[in-house]
C-alpha cells in the first residue's frame, strides 16, 4: 500500500473535486436546529446526533449516538492503525437565534452571500460555531477513506451536544467512556485563524474563576436623607473592596495570586514577536489607546500570557427611570479572573473571598456564589505532533503558521487534560468577523475548503511522524 505522503495529492484533488457535495452535507447539518439550551429543540439535537453518527458510519467508523442525562454524545472509532491515535472533538449544538428580526435570512436555511473579495459567506446559525469547523475534519476523513480506503492514522471522534449550554453531561460521560476515548492528543477545531491568510494553532488557553458577590448592610432599603451618613451603604462597601483588587500598575493584589506564574518561554516570546500584531490598532478599534494591564508587558502578553481580574457586573439600589433617594440594603457584583498555567483556581477563589471579607465591616455580611472555574492549559511548543501540524498548515496556506495564545478559556481542554492526561491541539479556521453567537453568523467558503485540505495534510504529517520515528 502506498505511504500516506504518496497519496496526499490524490486526496487533496478529491477534496477539490467534491467540494459541492461537502457543502451540501454542511447545509444538511445546519438545517437541523440543534439549540441545546431550549428543551423545545431536544428532538432536533437527537436528530443532529443521529445524522453525525450515520455520517461517520458511512466513511468507515464504528459510530453511535449515545444517550446521556442531556443530549446525546456521538462517538466514532476508525480501525486501529500504527502511529499516533488522535481524538477529534467538536460540538453539534448551537446558540439560540434571538433576536430573530436582526437576521437577514432564515437562520437555519444556509445562504451563500458573495463578497467583493471574491469569497463567499455561508450565513446560518452554526455555520462557524461549530458545524462548519467540525465538518472540515469529517470531510478530510471522508476524502482519505474515498481515495485510500482507510485513514492514515488511528482516529476517534467525540461530538458533544451541550457545549453551548454548559456541558453538564460531559463529566459523567467521561466517567463511563473515558478509557475508550483516551488518545495521544485531542484535536479541536473551534478557534480562529491569525488573520484572513494565516492559519494558527492555539497553544495557550487561560483558565477562569467566576464569582458572584452580595454585600448586605441594613435590614431594608433606607431613605438616604433620614439615614445617610449613619447607615452603611453596601454599594460603597462593595465598590471600595472591588477597587482594591487591582494596583495602579495593573497587577492583581490578591494574596499569593502570582504563585506558580512563570515567565513566557523564550521560544514562544520569539514567535509572538514575529506575529503581525498592531498593538495601537488593536485598542484603537475599540475606541481606546492606553493598555490597562500589568505595566512592562506587551498587549499580547497581557491578554494571552498574564492573569487578570475583571468586573463583569456591578449593581444595586434604584436603576430605573427618574431618581429614587434610597440606600439599598444590598449590593451585587460579578467578578472573573483569567488564569495562566501554574495557578490553582480554587486557591484564587479562596484568596478572592478572603480579600473581600477583609473589606466588609463587622455589622455587614457577604455571600458568594460560584459560577464555574477551570485551570489554564498549555501545549508544549516542542511537541512533535504540534510541529508536524504547523508544517502541514504552512504548506497548505503558503505562509508560516502562527503559534498563538488566547485570552479566553475553553474548559473542554482542561477537562480532558485533568481526566485523561491529553494535551489539545486547537486548530481553527474561523475568522474574527464570523459573528458567532450573533445574528447573521457566517463561515467563509474558503475557510471551509482550505480547512478540509489542511486536515488532510495534518493527518498525513502525523502518519509521516510515525514513519520517521520507526
Amino acid at each position: 500500500m502506498p505511504a500516506p505522503t504518496e497519496q496526499l495529492d490524490a486526496v487533496l484533488a478529491h477534496v477539490d473535486a467534491n467540494l459541492d457535495q461537502s457543502l451540501e452535507r454542511l447545509f444538511a447539518l445546519i438545517r437541523i436546529p440543534s439549540v441545546s439550551t431550549d428543551p423545545a429543540y431536544a428532538d432536533d439535537c437527537r436528530r443532529a446526533a443521529d445524522w453525525l453518527a450515520g455520517t461517520l458510519a458511512a466513511i468507515g467508523f464504528e459510530a453511535s449516538a449515545r444517550p446521556t442525562g442531556g443530549h446525546p454524545m456521538v462517538v466514532g472509532h476508525a480501525p486501529a492503525k500504527p502511529g499516533p491515535h488522535v481524538l477529534f472533538y467538536g460540538h453539534y449544538d448551537v446558540q439560540p437565534v434571538d433576536p430573530l428580526p436582526l437576521w437577514n435570512s432564515d437562520p437555519f436555511e444556509p445562504t451563500l452571500v458573495p463578497q467583493d473579495n471574491g469569497d463567499i459567506h455561508i450565513v446560518a446559525r452554526g455555520a462557524s460555531d461549530d458545524k462548519g469547523q467540525l465538518l472540515t475534519f469529517v470531510e478530510a476523513c471522508r476524502a482519505w477513506h474515498a481515495v485510500a480506503g482507510a485513514l492514515p492514522v488511528q482516529v476517534s471522534m467525540l461530538f458533544e451536544g451541550e457545549e453551548e449550554s454548559g456541558s453538564a453531561s460531559l463529566g459523567p460521560f467521561l466517567d463511563e467512556a473515558g478509557a475508550e476515548l483516551k488518545a495521544d492528543v485531542m484535536l479541536v477545531c473551534d478557534t480562529d485563524m491569525w488573520d484572513d491568510k494565516t492559519p494558527a494553532i492555539t497553544t495557550m488557553l487561560r483558565g477562569i474563576v467566576q464569582e458572584e458577590v452580595t454585600v448586605r448592610c441594613a435590614s431594608r432599603d433606607l431613605h438616604s436623607g433620614m439615614f445617610g451618613n449613619a447607615a452603611r451603604n453596601p454599594l460603597q462597601v462593595l465598590s471600595e473592596a472591588i477597587a482594591t483588587l487591582r494596583a495602579p500598575d495593573g497587577s492583581v493584589t490578591l494574596d499569593r495570586f502570582y504563585d506558580g506564574v512563570k515567565p513566557l518561554p523564550a521560544d514562544v516570546a520569539e514567535r509572538w514577536k514575529r506575529l503581525p500584531f498592531d498593538e495601537e490598532g488593536f485598542l484603537k478599534d475599540i475606541g481606546l489607546s492606553i493598555p490597562a494591564g500589568e505595566a512592562g508587558y506587551s498587549v499580547l502578553e497581557q491578554v494571552w500570557a498574564r492573569p487578570s481580574c475583571e468586573i463583569n457586573g456591578l449593581w444595586g439600589g434604584y436603576t430605573g427611570d427618574g431618581f429614587k433617594t434610597v440606600i439599598p440594603a444590598e449590593a451585587h457584583a460579578k467578578i472573573s479572573f483569567r488564569l495562566v498555567a501554574g495557578q490553582d483556581p480554587e486557591k484564587v477563589r479562596a484568596a478572592f473571598r478572603a480579600h473581600i471579607r477583609a473589606h466588609v465591616p463587622e455589622d455587614c455580611s457577604v455571600d458568594f456564589v460560584v459560577h464555574g472555574g477551570s485551570s489554564a492549559t498549555v501545549m508544549p511548543i516542542d511537541s512533535p505532533l504540534l510541529q508536524k501540524a504547523l508544517g502541514a498548515l504552512s504548506e497548505e496556506w503558503d505562509c508560516e503558521a502562527a503559534v498563538a495564545g488566547t485570552g479566553g478559556s475553553i474548559p473542554i481542554a482542561t477537562v480532558f487534560k485533568d481526566r485523561l492526561g491529553m494535551d489539545s491541539l486547537l486548530v481553527g479556521f474561523a475568522k474574527f468577523d464570523n459573528r458567532i453567537h450573533s445574528p447573521n453568523e457566517k463561515y467563509d467558503l474558503s475557510s471551509y475548503h482550505k480547512g478540509i485540505r489542511s486536515w488532510v495534510r495534518i493527518l498525513a504529517a502525523f502518519a509521516a511522524a510515525e514513519t520517521e520515528r520507526a
